[in-house]
């Protein structure tokens, strides 16, 4: 978008695999150049360049994925983000893409904001991930008071059109069972409350932060608080699917059951985001899933 508004801009993608098809068109503007490494391997950051801009969303927001390779995971989120730092150019910025994640352990039934952070230790079932994240945004934390534009922001849970086809997260799954079985069953009584953020929104919100942000970290995520079950019942609605509760919970381990973030700190500094509702988010991503299926 940058470049075909008259920008001179030479992008540098690091991936770990190919970009999946519906979206390799974009790595092939002229401007892009792929370099292929693991940026859990310190070998393959060895060779990244010096970087004006650096957005850092390495890694999976999957618990079924990122628990499949726990130091990797954990490596992913501070080594790799104190070395990202290290590849800035003088002025240059850094975007680390945190997780609403690192408040598991506070209470339910308010909005947590940047001051908080959980009460989780090296114990807890998803610490790869959630203690890997805190660590990524000291690493931010300290360069950002030590002058260096490194800034983090507390992502909530993004959705939209995009998605692969075996992301495992709740709402993917939701379509992915309507779209084949017509059935979508649930592992427990689905009361646990998320805040959804359209993936549109929120890549301009982390965009601002990433130029313009003032503080060390945002939280950047949606106004729509809703149960994972009432989810499951609207992805049900537009696919004309049954949902059923099971027997038997059985919940996923170590995942909080409220997670609602206060975005005043953006919301001052930049203006309230105007997000795309969660009902016409939904329908335009369970179209991209039955187009894709």
């Amino acid at each position: 978008a940058l470049a075909e508004r008259g920008h001179d801009i030479s992008l540098l993608a690091v991936l770990h695999s190919e970009p999946p098809p519906p979206l390799a068109a974009v790595f092939q503007h002229p401007c892009c150049r792929i370099i292929h490494a693991d940026l859990s391997d310190p070998s393959s950051r060895a060779g990244l360049p010096k970087a004006d801009l650096v957005i850092h969303c390495a890694g999976y927001g999957q618990p079924g994925r990122f628990l499949e390779a726990p130091l990797k995971t954990i490596r992913i989120h501070s080594d790799a983000t104190c070395d990202l730092i290290d590849r800035l150019r003088p002025g240059g910025r850094l975007l680390f893409v945190s997780s609403t994640e690192v408040y598991t352990g506070l209470s339910g039934g308010m909005r947590y904001h940047e001051e908080q952070i959980g009460s989780t230790g090296p114990h807890h079932p998803r610490a790869c991930y959630i203690e890997g994240k805190r660590c990524g945004e000291a690493a931010c934390y300290v360069a950002f008071h030590s002058g260096i534009g490194a800034v983090a922001v507390r992502l909530a849970q993004t959705y939209g059109p995009g998605a692969k086809r075996d992301d495992r997260r709740a709402l993917y799954s939701f379509i992915r069972q309507a779209i084949t079985t017509k059935h979508i069953a649930l592992l427990d009584g689905g009361e646990a409350v998320r805040t959804y953020c359209y993936a549109a929104d929120a890549a301009g919100m982390m965009l601002k932060v990433l130029l313009q942000g003032t503080q060390p970290v945002y939280n950047v995520g949606g106004t729509t608080a809703i149960r994972i079950r009432e989810v499951a019942e609207k992805v049900a609605s537009l696919l004309d699917a049954t949902v059923s509760l099971p027997a038997t919970p059985q919940p996923s381990a170590g995942a909080s059951e409220s997670v609602m973030i206060d975005t005043s700190r953006y919301d001052g500094e930049f203006g309230a985001a105007s997000c795309v509702d969660f009902d016409t988010g939904l329908r335009r991503t369970v179209e991209w899933h039955t187009h894709i299926a």
